[in-house]
Parts: C-alpha cells; sequence; structure tokens
C-alpha cells in the first residue's frame, strides 16, 4: 500500500488500558497501515480531571482513505472496542484522533463529518506531543511554521511519563 502519511493519537483510561489500544491498533488494518507505534505514556486526564490517568500513544501509518472514510474507520473501531458515549472530556475504553493527514490542512464542520486536521489541540496538549516528537520531532505541522518538537518545547511536558507494563502505576 503507498498512500498517504497520516499520524493519530491514541488514549484510553477506562477498563483494560494497554489492551484498549492494542485492540484499537490491531484493528486498523487493512484499511490503514501501520508503520511504527510510539511508547505507550501514562497521563493526567486533560479537561476534566476527576477520572482515572490515561495510557496515550501515537501511531504513524499510511492509508488510502479518504479523510471522511478514515474519520468513519475509525468511529467504527472505536465502538468496536467498547467506546461508550460520555461527556466531552470524560472517561473513555478508547479515544483515537486523526493529528495529522500527509500535509493537508481540512475543517469539515458538518452533521455527517466534524473533521479538523491537524488536530485543532495539537499544539497544547504535552500528551499527544510527547508521543508524535518521539516518531517524528523534525515533522513540520501544516498551518504552523513550526515543527513537532518545536511545538512539544513550548509545553510542559513533565507529567508524562513513559509506561511499563507491570510496574506500580496510580489508578485512581
Amino acid at each position: 500500500m503507498t498512500g498517504t502519511t497520516i499520524y493519530f493519537g491514541l488514549g484510553s483510561n477506562r477498563g483494560e488500558r494497554l489492551a484498549n489500544l492494542d485492540a484499537a491498533i490491531a484493528a486498523l488494518g487493512p484499511a490503514v497501515r501501520v508503520l511504527r507505534r510510539s511508547a505507550v505514556y501514562e497521563t493526567e486526564p486533560w479537561g476534566y480531571a476527576e477520572q482515572a490517568r490515561f495510557l496515550n500513544m501515537a501511531v504513524e501509518a499510511e492509508t488510502e482513505l479518504s479523510p471522511q472514510a478514515l474519520l468513519a474507520h475509525i468511529k467504527h473501531i472505536e465502538q468496536q472496542v467498547g467506546r461508550v458515549a460520555s461527556f466531552r472530556y470524560g472517561p473513555r475504553e478508547i479515544d483515537i484522533d486523526i493529528l495529522l493527514y500527509g500535509d493537508e490542512q481540512i475543517d469539515l464542520s458538518a452533521a455527517e463529518a466534524n473533521l479538523k486536521i491537524p488536530h485543532p489541540r495539537l499544539a497544547e496538549r504535552a500528551f499527544v506531543l510527547v508521543p508524535l516528537a518521539e516518531l517524528s520531532p523534525q515533522l513540520a505541522v501544516p498551518g504552523t511554521a513550526s515543527t513537532v518538537a518545536e511545538l512539544l518545547a513550548a509545553q510542559d511536558a513533565s507529567g508524562v511519563v513513559q509506561f511499563t507494563p507491570g510496574a506500580q502505576h496510580e489508578d485512581r
């Protein structure tokens, strides 16, 4: 498959967090071919603090799906993995965000597809930038004059800690 290079951010803080991330990545194919995946990081929740810590990671992949078809594909995977509708920034079994789709900038705000690429809050989320910088620090972020590493340098990433399965981790 030779398609567009894309980057996802994945997160989970409900249920078997690591298994949820692995299940989501496994379900991406064959429409999406995973090229690389970052380490997994444990982070404080963002937006709503009264919930369990998240496991977050980034994935580099390629696809021939259009951005809209890709969005439909990942929403289906989220349901497959067990995501249940909740409130904004609330706990979830899996969250898959399209961070980047090639060098495209997309802003579709319609009933059938609310899609913004690059992800609109990419530059302010260390929990996304740390794993993304692990994969492609010098990647230019469309619509900005910055690379992933430069965006990360402007953030406090002290709360983003590499996750080691089996180690003691705080799980509120």
